[in-house]
């Protein structure tokens, strides 16, 4: 139940950390994402998926 809860936990960050019309909206709505998620490492890694561009909702 915890391995589902995870994979659950990071799809759903994947999901916010592309919200936003534009690269800075995505990478900031990505930073503060991953910061929730995994600390600061993960506001890292948040705002570098959200800027690239790599993941998005359309």
């Amino acid at each position: 139940m915890q391995k589902l809860t995870a994979i659950f936990l990071c799809g759903l960050a994947l999901t916010a950390a592309a919200c936003g019309p534009n690269t800075a909206t995505r990478a900031t709505t990505g930073a503060a994402t991953g910061a929730l998620v995994a600390g600061p490492v993960g506001a890292v890694a948040g705002a570098a998926i959200g800027g690239s561009g790599a993941v998005r909702i359309r």
